[in-house]
C-alpha cells in the first residue's frame, strides 16, 4: 500500500510522489528523484521544515529546535519524520528548480471541442499520457496552443477519468487559443500540456464551504465537485454562486444539477448582471451572498473570477465584517 503525497513548491508547481506507510515524505521524496531541503534526517536541524495542508500522518523524534510546538500545532511538519496514514498536501517552502524537479509535460491529443455558449468553449483531452496525470482539484495546467509556441493557462474542469480530462476556454475575440479552437481544431490533433500548477485548490473540508464562480471561473470548482462525489461528499455544507452577464452565458448547468442529485448538502445559485434575464437572481455575485452562507465567518471561501469579482468580493466582506476561516481566490484575465 503506498499513498499520495502532493508536493506544492513556491514556485506553484505541483509534483505528486508514492510514500509507504514506513518511509518518510523526504525519502519517499528522493526516491522519485526530488531533493527536498534537507540535512540531518534525524528531527534536528529544521532543514526540511514544511507544512502539511491536508492529511492524516505521524511524526517521528525531533527536538524543538526544529520545530516547536507551536509549530506542530500549525501543522508545520518535518519532512524527515513525517510518516503519512493517508494521502496528504504538503507545501514546500522552496522552488521546483532548487528541489531538482520540473513541472511534468503531457502529450495528448483532442478528443472534442464543443462551443458551450457565445463566450465559452469545452475543450477535452485524451491519450495514454494522460493515464499519469495527477492534481488537486482546482489546479490548472498550461496548454500549448498548436502551431505555437506560445501557452495558455487554463483550470481542469474535470478529475482524470479515462485518461482525459477536460477545460472550459473563454472565447476571446482575437484570442489565440480559442481562435484555434473555433476555426482549426479537429479530433485527433496534438495538443501539450505542462502542469499542474496553482496553489487554488479544494483543501480538506472542515466547516461550510462557500464556492464563487465567475464566468469560466467555474472550471475549477467542476472539478472539485468531481472528486467530492468520488470521495463520497462532505458532511459539511456547500454552496456555490455561479455569476455571468448574459443569460446565454450559462454553461454546464446539467452538471451542477447533477452534482447536486449525488451530493448531500450541495446547493447552487446562478446569478445573472443582465436585467433581462430570466433567472430569478440579477445583478452581482455580491447581492446574493446570504448572511447564513457566511456562517458568522466559520466559512471557507473559494472564488475565481476576474480581478473586477476578486475585488468586489473581499470589499464586500470587510464591509460586513466578516473574516473567514480562510480566503483562496483566483483571478483570471484574458489573453488576446
Amino acid at each position: 500500500m503506498t499513498y499520495k503525497i502532493a508536493l506544492n513548491f513556491e514556485d506553484g508547481v505541483t509534483r505528486f510522489i508514492d510514500c509507504k506507510p514506513d518511509e518518510t515524505v523526504a525519502d519517499a521524496a528522493y526516491r522519485q528523484s526530488i531533493n527536498l531541503p534537507i540535512d540531518c534526517r534525524d528531527g534536528a536541524c529544521g532543514a526540511c521544515k514544511c507544512s502539511c495542508e491536508s492529511g492524516a500522518f505521524r511524526l517521528g523524534d525531533y527536538i524543538e529546535d526544529a520545530m516547536s510546538e507551536a509549530e506542530a500545532a500549525a501543522g508545520h511538519v518535518l519532512t524527515c519524520q513525517m510518516y503519512p496514514e493517508g494521502d496528504c498536501v504538503v507545501r514546500v517552502p522552496a522552488s521546483s528548480d532548487v528541489c531538482k524537479t520540473r513541472q511534468a509535460v503531457f502529450q495528448a491529443r483532442i478528443a472534442e471541442v464543443r462551443v458551450l455558449s457565445e463566450s465559452t468553449i469545452s475543450l477535452t483531452l485524451q491519450g495514454d499520457a494522460l493515464a499519469g496525470l495527477a492534481f488537486l482539484p482546482g489546479q490548472y495546467a498550461n496548454l500549448q496552443v498548436p502551431g505555437t509556441t506560445r501557452h495558455r493557462a487554463y483550470s481542469f474542469s474535470s478529475m482524470p477519468r479515462d485518461k482525459a480530462v477536460s477545460f472550459l476556454i473563454r472565447n476571446v475575440p482575437g484570442g489565440l487559443m480559442s481562435g484555434y479552437l473555433r476555426e482549426t481544431a479537429k479530433p485527433g490533433a496534438d495538443i501539450s500540456l505542462a502542469g499542474p500548477l496553482g496553489s487554488f485548490y479544494l483543501r480538506e473540508i472542515k466547516r461550510p464551504v462557500l464556492m464563487l464562480a465567475g464566468g469560466t471561473g467555474l472550471a475549477p470548482f467542476l472539478a472539485m465537485l468531481d472528486k467530492l462525489v468520488a470521495d463520497g461528499g462532505s458532511t459539511h455544507p456547500i454552496h456555490l454562486i455561479y455569476g455571468v452577464n448574459t443569460d446565454t452565458d450559462l454553461v454546464e448547468v446539467d452538471r451542477l444539477e447533477a452534482f447536486a442529485r449525488q451530493l448531500p448538502g450541495f446547493s447552487f445559485a446562478l446569478v445573472v448582471v443582465s436585467a433581462d434575464s430570466v433567472q430569478p437572481r440579477k445583478g452581482y455575485v455580491t447581492q446574493h451572498i446570504e448572511p447564513a452562507r457566511l456562517n458568522d465567518g466559520d466559512v471557507d471561501i473559494y472564488l475565481c473570477g476576474p480581478p473586477p469579482m476578486v475585488e468586489a468580493v473581499a470589499t464586500n466582506l470587510r464591509e460586513r465584517a466578516i473574516q473567514p476561516a480562510s480566503f483562496h481566490y483566483e483571478k483570471f484575465a484574458a489573453s488576446t
